[in-house]
């Protein structure tokens, strides 16, 4: 099978030059004679529903990475809501609870936190690299329409929860889906929920060898390895994680199918046993930490640099971080299993490795800092939240090196430390890289400016809910709380009042975030319709620092057509009628 894919992969070379050759929405074109562009669209719905256009194709990714965010934040906020009492008083039952806990994590991680990365990577990459589109079009839109599916699969038992008893059918595995349980549950909303699993990793697959194939094959000639930049590079490196961890995830998904419907024993005692879906799970899941980590660390190195008016320091080793990263993510799964009782000479090994890692990360933290050092800093909404990224991530690294050693994670290993520190990253650096890269193309997308105070409004209440959020949850893992629990009133780990006290101060940091994420769905939807037009390619004023960059001359570009072509001059404030200051 090796010989006949390596003979079809030449073959296919010979066939086309596939530098130069671009399959777009009407047939192929070549060169520079398509700039970007796509044959005329249709309009209304159906363009949406058939186009390959790789921006299109970026900002369906966006749109429903956000719905996504919705439904999980949504979801949180009503498990905090109910530990801020020791008993269930909101919810019902603990089942309620536990597919609330089910829904949350799978929907961030694979629903919000890889589609998010792919709408920008959608959008921006064919600019950024100067290509026509992406290199495999028809594909690229056939990778987002495997979603939306997978989504209501995922979250299927709430759907049928009104013509059932209760929304307690929904899947109550945790996003870990450890057997014994996710083998014994009856419930068939368990079996939707893997097969919307197994589709959303298909899309991610597919997603992956396009921007592989788009990254090597379709750079403008002015685009070599050595002028490519960061967020690209994060880009071919988080798809080369994904080409290895993805498919092994499928995998894993179709032995438990099979155990659940069809009486085998891979996960069984006498089969595996629970530790093979260990091994297979985080074999997968702690590289898929760095899928999800590495663009937005691309995203803050790119943007970070623009509101310093300089360069990124170091960017060679920033590039050298980022494939070091890539490489070691593969040799540390094994430190999630530190308390399964495995050699003491692996766990060592595993230890070292886990330590290792965190180099190249501490090499990217202090490039962003000297980038900023006596640099000419403009505290813009995106460069606010860069800042709150760095800050976030350190808490999150260094919490996360205390747990790569085997003594420590002895003692705090799947208590409420573990969650604190997991989301210090996942929340306070991931999102927060997100919600900067938003905020900074944002303009681009929309030919509008957002208001620029409540940008920095949704900023601070981010930040403060975050800390408040899980820096409190990192107290309670000290208390020795364990995480996953409903209630906590017959648990013997510290005095119930202090926990409880714990509990509401965590819940009240879960709703400033809420609020804050209130604020910037009304700020992105009201800017979209009403928000100030942009009438010049460089609304950052990015040319006076000699940071501009190749997809703001594109929009320049696009804006001048527009312009000769008839184009709307006038101006529209936002609501409160603000007028331009140092963010635009």
């Amino acid at each position: 099978m090796g010989a006949l894919l390596v003979g079809v992969a030449v073959w296919l070379t010979r066939l086309e030059n596939w530098r130069s050759y671009t399959p777009l929405a009407g047939g192929g074109a070549v060169g520079d004679e398509t700039g970007h562009a796509h044959q005329e669209k249709p309009g209304g719905l159906i363009r949406w529903l058939t186009t390959v256009d790789h921006k299109d194709i970026g900002l369906l990714y966006g749109t429903y990475a956000l719905v996504a965010f919705v439904w999980g934040g949504l979801a949180a906020v009503l498990m905090r809501a109910e530990l801020t009492t020791e008993n269930i008083a909101l919810l019902g039952n603990t089942q309620v609870y536990n597919a609330l806990l089910t829904s949350h994590g799978i929907t961030m991680l694979f629903l919000f936190g890889t589609p998010i990365i792919a709408a920008f990577a959608n959008y921006l990459v064919p600019l950024l690299i100067d290509a026509d589109d992406m290199a495999f079009p028809r594909i690229n839109a056939i990778a987002f329409w495997l979603l939306p599916p997978g989504a209501l699969l995922i979250w299927g038992g709430f759907f049928i929860a009104p013509f059932t008893d209760a929304v307690s059918n929904a899947a109550a595995t945790s996003w870990t889906m450890y057997p014994p349980l996710s083998v014994e549950q009856t419930n068939p909303t368990v079996d939707l929920m893997l097969l919307g699993l197994h589709l959303t990793g298909v899309s991610a697959t597919m997603g992956a060898i396009n921007f592989i194939a788009t990254i090597f094959t379709e750079r403008g000639e002015e685009v070599g390895w050595s002028n490519l930049d960061i967020f690209s590079w994060t880009i071919l490196t988080q798809s080369g994680l994904i080409l290895f961890a993805f498919p092994l995830l499928g995998s894993a998904i179709v032995m438990l199918l099979l155990d659940r419907n069809f009486d085998t024993m891979f996960f069984a005692v006498e089969g595996g046993g629970t530790i093979l879906w260990q091994h297979l799970f985080w074999f997968f899941g702690h590289p898929e930490v760095y899928i999800l980590v590495l663009p937005p660390m691309g995203i803050v190195s790119y943007v970070l640099p623009r509101f310093a008016g300089r360069k990124l320091f170091g960017f060679k080793f920033v590039v050298y971080s980022t494939l070091a990263i890539g490489v070691l993510s593969f040799g540390v799964w094994a430190h999630h299993m530190f308390t399964t009782g495995i050699d003491p000479r692996l766990r060592a090994s595993f230890m070292a490795v886990s330590l290792a890692i965190a180099i190249p990360s501490a090499v990217k933290t202090f490039n962003w800092i000297t980038t900023m050092w006596n640099g000419n800093i403009r505290l813009t909404t995106p460069m606010l939240f860069c800042i709150g990224f760095i800050s976030n991530f350190i808490i999150g690294g260094v919490t996360g090196v205390f747990l790569a050693a085997i003594p420590v994670d002895l003692v705090l290993h799947d208590t409420y430390y573990v969650v604190g520190h997991f989301h210090y990253v996942v929340m306070g650096a991931i999102a927060f890289a997100g919600f900067a890269g938003l905020y900074y193309w944002y303009p681009m997308y929309t030919g509008r400016m957002y208001q620029r105070t409540l940008g920095k409004w949704h900023f601070w209440l981010s930040m403060i809910g975050t800390n408040l959020t899980f820096f409190t949850m990192i107290l309670l893992g000290y208390a020795g709380f364990t995480r996953r629990y409903a209630t906590y009133g017959g648990l013997t780990v510290g005095p119930v009042e202090t926990i409880t006290v714990l509990h509401q101060l965590a819940t009240v940091g879960a709703f400033i975030l809420l609020i804050g994420q209130v604020i910037f769905v009304w700020n992105m939807v009201s800017s979209w319709i009403d928000g100030r037009k942009i009438e010049d390619g460089d609304p950052w004023n990015l040319e006076e620092n000699g940071v501009h960059t190749r997809e703001w001359t594109w929009f320049d570009r696009k804006i001048s057509t527009t312009l000769m072509d008839g184009g709307d001059e006038t101006e529209t404030l936002p609501d409160g009628g603000q007028e331009p200051t140092d963010d635009s």
